[in-house]
């Protein structure tokens, strides 16, 4: 709901509560079946105008991030999965995992930068890790127990190293993959493929060793099943995860339970 239309319900609110204020007094003058009417009369009218503007106040609070944290999009399982296949567009940023004709998944994703763009082509997926981390950067940690981002190759010395979490891996070329990650509205990745966490299980399951991936500047579908697709609010603003939890497992797990039409 936008700022207008709740501005609009509290006017109403107000003016119907402000005319039974005024009415009130008045209906001392009416008999005491008239007034008992009138006294329902107006709480069948004006209850469902309180209502709604309560119900609008408390629809309206909900933070970017809160509607992150509930985005998803519908996934069907496939009927035969010799017959699924991904493909992706880099302009449009969504990938579209199609059974035939048929969509089983249509998911914005975050692509890579311009200078680590997404790989263009035809590949396979041939690695598929839920527990998956990256080799070249992650976090470091010292005896004392301080922990700082980094790559592998700036660790400082006597400092542990554990790569970055990377849930629902799906590599379809080497040290290339789709991924759980943070999703932002425009190339933001170091080639990889993001994917929503409450999206990735879905993505995951749908694909197996083997399926085609095509990844274009474009797709056909963009022009028509991939328009006016929601997408997760930007994540940038977002505080990120605490670094101590991203040295555990807790990460992989933190998605919705998946569910498929």
């Amino acid at each position: 709901m936008d700022v207008f239309d709740l501005n609009c319900k509290r006017q109403a609110a107000i003016a119907a509560i402000s005319t039974a204020l005024y009415a009130l007094p008045r209906l001392k003058k009416l008999g005491h079946s008239m007034r008992v009417m009138s006294i329902k009369f107006a709480f069948l009218t004006f209850a469902p105008i309180i209502s709604c503007l309560v119900l609008s106040s408390c629809s309206s609070s909900i933070t970017p991030q809160q509607r992150y944290e509930k985005y998803d999009r519908s996934a069907t399982l496939p009927i035969n999965r010799s017959k699924v296949r991904v493909k992706v567009s880099i302009n449009n940023q969504m990938a579209y995992v199609m059974e035939g004709s048929k969509a089983l998944l249509i998911m914005p994703v975050t692509v890579g930068v311009s200078s680590k763009p997404t790989p263009r082509g035809n590949f396979r997926i041939f690695n598929k890790t839920h527990y998956h981390r990256a080799n070249t950067h992650g976090f470091a940690s010292s005896p004392s127990g301080r922990i700082i981002p980094c790559y592998l190759r700036n660790k400082p010395a006597g400092w542990k190293f554990k790569g970055t979490p990377m849930p629902y891996w799906c590599e379809f070329k080497g040290a290339y993959g789709f991924h759980t990650g943070w999703m932002k509205p425009f190339p933001a990745s170091h080639g990889c493929l993001r994917m929503h966490k409450n999206i990735s299980p879905k993505f995951f399951k749908l694909v197996s060793i083997g399926t085609p991936v095509n990844i274009s500047y474009s797709q056909a579908e963009d022009a028509t099943i991939g328009r006016d697709i929601p997408r997760p609010p930007d994540s940038t603003p977002f505080p990120g995860n605490p670094r101590a939890m991203m040295l555990t497992n807790k990460f992989f797990t933190m998605h919705k339970n998946p569910s498929y039409n």
